[in-house]
């Protein structure tokens, strides 16, 4: 099929960057597709400057980090897969209400505007960006033991520390309190979408079983939300943490999500 998708576009989420997604990159890209994994504004760098640099992370919003995404799938000659983890899965939902992508897939997705549900693990894997409103205007880091607790709690301690390493970095507290505060605010927020847009396209959630920080609930929850005639599933995978892309037995995930994302594209 000549219209087939030929492109995926990776959208990281917070505290981690496009590196996050190394392994999804290979293998997509061994299987004939071109796979561009955006930073954010500001995220062009690798992950040790943006630690060393934390200003860079305190320069980003929301509305930019969408400006951005939306100006790299313009410059594609058609629509592209669209696939985002975390926050990435709210700008993912984002995109596709805007208008963009064939098939969006959103792993262990935060919540868009609207969804308030929010578990206990969720509230202790935030904790360290909620436990003070300074934090707003602060690039909040985790410890390793809370790396472990909010991303990586079905890993070895040995796979959690070298993860840590590689991927993490601080989170804008300004972004995570906002999406907090988006459902006491008056007016459309920053993760607003239209729940009724019969003209987004196919999206299919993702959710980890033992994910602390985005636990099925809230994806249970977000999909609740989608009251259109455009195709909404959710698939969960029991065992897998918040960290889904980089934990053992990811490729049938990458698999079954392109797969699923080819079938129902448009």
């Amino acid at each position: 099929m000549t219209d087939r998708p030929d492109t995926i576009v990776l959208v990281h989420g917070f505290w981690v960057t496009p590196r996050s997604w190394e392994h999804w990159i290979t293998h997509y890209e061994q299987q004939g597709f071109r796979v561009i994994a955006p930073g954010y504004p500001g995220f062009e760098v690798e992950v040790e400057a943006l630690n060393a640099n934390p200003d860079l992370i305190t320069a980003v919003t929301v509305p930019a980090i969408i400006d951005k995404l939306e100006s790299v799938i313009k410059g594609l000659d058609r629509q592209p897969i669209i696939m985002g983890h975390s926050a990435g899965g709210a700008f993912t939902q984002i995109l596709l209400d805007h208008g963009y992508g064939a098939a969006g897939v959103a792993l262990n997705s935060a919540p868009t505007e609207g969804v308030r549900v929010v578990p206990l693990s969720q509230v202790k894997s935030t904790f360290p960006v909620l436990k003070s409103p300074a934090n707003r205007h602060k690039a909040v880091g985790l410890t390793l033991e809370q790396w472990r607790y909010a991303f990586t709690n079905t890993f070895t301690d040995e796979e959690a520390a070298a993860l840590y390493s590689r991927y993490h970095i601080p989170a804008h507290g300004g972004i995570v309190w906002g999406g907090v505060l988006a459902n006491f605010q008056p007016g459309h927020q920053d993760t607003w979408v239209d729940y009724r847009n019969d003209n987004r396209a196919p999206l299919l959630f993702i959710s980890g079983g033992e994910d602390h920080i985005m636990p099925p609930a809230v994806q249970r929850s977000n999909v609740a939300h989608y009251q259109s005639n455009t195709i909404t599933e959710q698939v969960e995978y029991e065992g897998y943490a918040h960290l889904l892309p980089a934990q053992a037995g990811w490729e049938k995930i990458a698999d079954f999500a392109l797969d699923w994302a080819l079938r129902h594209a448009r």
